[in-house]
């Protein structure tokens, strides 16, 4: 199986890493193949926190950014114009023009528009890395990360996606809520496992998710964490909107006890290690169900 599975939500705190990591440890338990563990949260990984891994390979992430040569521009102001992002500021009264390197995104309108002749070079920013790890049974944690004070995410994630093993089956770790950064993760995967919580900030953010799911033509499903705490209004607007609940995670002191200890829940809970094994039996059913009518 070559599938790619993300674990989104429309919050942070829902329990997303949490479902990632358990996930990947029932497959590698249930599976003799190839699997990745994917941490597209570039700007907040955390799931080596979990792994023991040795990292074999380290490769950066950067994009072209504008240098502007002052004494050969004539001031015409038109790179200023066609950057989108307001990068480069231009005060035409006093010859001035400036880059402003955090706001830049690399897309190259600047140096396309110029007229003049080597006024617009370009010099390599590194926005983050691609980190991959060697974990047991020849399975391996590919993980982005973004440098400290960026604020593009996207072409960071872009390449960890890139970085993984077309061969293998691939549990992917989104970032939270319904941004650009969750859109680039999920955008051609398989299938997505929406975790969220049984409370008025679960459900709303839950809608969200969904709404977006929708508009993407995503195949997706619900896992809900922590399910005793809050009220069943998350449950009827499933009921209502027709969307499966895969798997629910009880509310369990014990089982925050063990994430809390640095330990992987299915290793120490047989129940909620066979939660798991019917969890991706669902997705895979769904998955198979799809491929026989494409």
């Amino acid at each position: 199986m070559t599938y790619k599975i993300a674990i989104a939500s429309g919050k942070g705190g829902t329990g997303k890493t949490t479902v990632s990591l358990n996930l990947f440890y029932t497959l590698q338990k249930q599976l003799d193949q190839k699997i990745q563990l994917v941490d597209c949260d570039v700007e907040e990984p955390n799931i080596n926190l979990f792994t023991k891994g040795e990292l074999h390979s380290v490769s950066d992430v950067n994009i072209k950014i504008p240098v502007i040569d002052s004494d050969k521009c004539v001031y015409c102001g038109d790179c200023a114009s066609a950057c989108a992002y307001n990068a480069i500021l231009f005060v035409k009264s006093i010859s001035h023009i400036a880059v402003l390197e955090d706001l830049c995104h690399g897309c190259g309108a600047c140096t396309y528009v110029c007229n003049q002749p080597d006024v617009i070079v370009e010099k390599d920013k590194k926005l983050g890395e691609v980190n991959v790890y060697s974990l047991e049974n020849g399975n391996e944690l590919v993980e982005g990360k973004i440098e400290i004070g960026s604020a593009i995410a996207v072409p960071v994630i872009g390449k960890t996606l890139k970085s993984t093993d077309e061969n293998a089956l691939r549990i992917i770790d989104a970032p939270p809520g319904t941004s650009c950064p969750v859109m680039e993760t999920i955008k051609d995967v398989d299938y997505t496992i929406l975790v969220t919580e049984p409370t008025p900030f679960g459900l709303n953010d839950l809608k969200l998710m969904v709404e977006t799911m929708r508009k993407m033509k995503g195949k997706f499903g619900v896992v809900i964490n922590r399910a005793g705490l809050g009220n069943l209004a998350i449950y009827d607007y499933l009921k209502e909107e027709k969307i499966e609940l895969l798997m629910e995670i009880p509310f369990d002191k014990n089982l925050a006890r063990i994430y809390s200890e640095g330990k992987i829940m299915v290793d120490e809970v047989p129940a909620i290690y066979e939660k798991y094994v019917k969890l991706f039996d669902k997705v895979k059913l769904n998955l198979d169900e799809a491929n026989s009518y494409s």
